[in-house]
């Protein structure tokens, strides 16, 4: 019996290796790009994905291309906990987390109205909306392996992942300019760049731009937004049970897997997990989410992305226009 399952295995390794392989080179690819060019790795890891389309196609990398796209995802989605700690979010007291809340609460509720009024899905709301108002492709990633699968989900996630990326570049060169015309000091200044840019490396770009206090305060508001990733997977997990309340499958968990081990990797915010431990979890969860966008790039159609038109850019680009107002607002009313 061991040898049987050792056999199966093996075989299930043989199968899944060439794309899977396929798919961390890439990523190994678009990581020496964005570090030696200075763009976001996600964007690049899409764009050499979507070049070796032809991957797709070729029987042996199918399986492997999906079970990164699948699988790598939600592990890298389950250890970005190792990246909050309870200390950095004490440190600035209680006004910039309730600050955070607000923004993700109303920013995320907004864009699922408006996406309804738009003519789309209201998943399509949540999934756009949540990638703007918490971390970006990363979180786009998170909650498109949470949400209910549907013919256009592919496509969306990777629309979503392509737009926020861009976006995010434009906010990190733009926002520092919007710092000075406004006048903040330093710690509002890293509350407004960590409140309202994408992703995280963006983040930490225009906040050590302006001052390393500036980079300190905005790199913790902006962890401070990927905790909110946590209850907005719930949600999206309680949507997708309630979707399949009615067919005749098995109803997803209320707390999948990854979400489950997100939880306990936030623990090491008590201190529980060593540091060394904590940052390896943090840069294989970047190494997990590079592979699984790479993969997705690489199952992904371009003429595919041409169809969906000029409405969900303008709908992101609103989303961020309004993120960036909000947080803003927000700063002026507390000070």
């Amino acid at each position: 019996m061991i040898l049987t399952m050792t056999a199966g295995w093996d075989a299930r390794a043989r199968t899944i290796a060439p794309g899977f392989l396929a798919s961390l080179v890439i990523a190994a690819a678009a990581t020496f790009l964005s570090e030696h060019y200075g763009a976001p790795v996600m964007l690049f890891a899409l764009l050499l994905g979507m070049a070796m389309n032809f991957l797709a196609d070729d029987g042996k990398c199918a399986k492997g291309v999906e079970f990164a796209a699948r699988h790598v995802l939600r592990i890298g989605v389950a250890l970005l906990g190792a990246r909050i700690t309870l200390d950095q979010i004490v440190a600035l007291g209680w006004q910039p987390v309730a600050m955070v809340i607000l923004a993700v609460v109303l920013t995320i509720t907004l864009s699922m109205l408006v996406a309804r009024w738009m003519g789309f899905l209201s998943l399509f709301g949540l999934l756009s909306g949540g990638a703007t108002a918490i971390c970006g492709a990363s979180a786009a990633l998170a909650l498109s392996a949470a949400l209910p699968a549907h013919p256009g989900k592919e496509r969306a996630t990777l629309f979503t992942v392509i737009v926020v990326s861009t976006l995010s570049t434009i906010a990190m060169m733009a926002y520092p300019a919007i710092v000075r015309l406004v006048g903040l000091d330093a710690t509002d200044a890293g509350i407004f760049l960590g409140g309202t840019i994408h992703d995280v490396a963006q983040v930490v770009g225009a906040g050590y731009s302006l001052s390393e206090e500036t980079g300190d305060v905005a790199t913790v508001v902006k962890l401070m937004r990927v905790a909110m990733l946590l209850p907005v997977i719930i949600v999206a997990g309680m949507i997708t049970r309630a979707r399949s309340a009615g067919e005749a499958v098995e109803r997803p968990p209320l707390l999948p897997w990854f979400v489950l081990a997100f939880i306990v990797l936030v623990i090491n915010s008590l201190g529980w997990i060593a540091a060394p431990v904590q940052q390896w979890g943090s840069d294989l969860s970047r190494w997990c989410l590079v592979t699984a966008i790479a993969a997705i790039g690489v199952k992904t159609q371009l003429r595919e992305l041409r169809s969906v038109g000029l409405r969900p850019i303008v709908l992101m680009l609103g989303e961020t226009v309004f993120l960036a107002g909000l947080v803003l607002a927000m700063l002026r009313i507390a000070s």
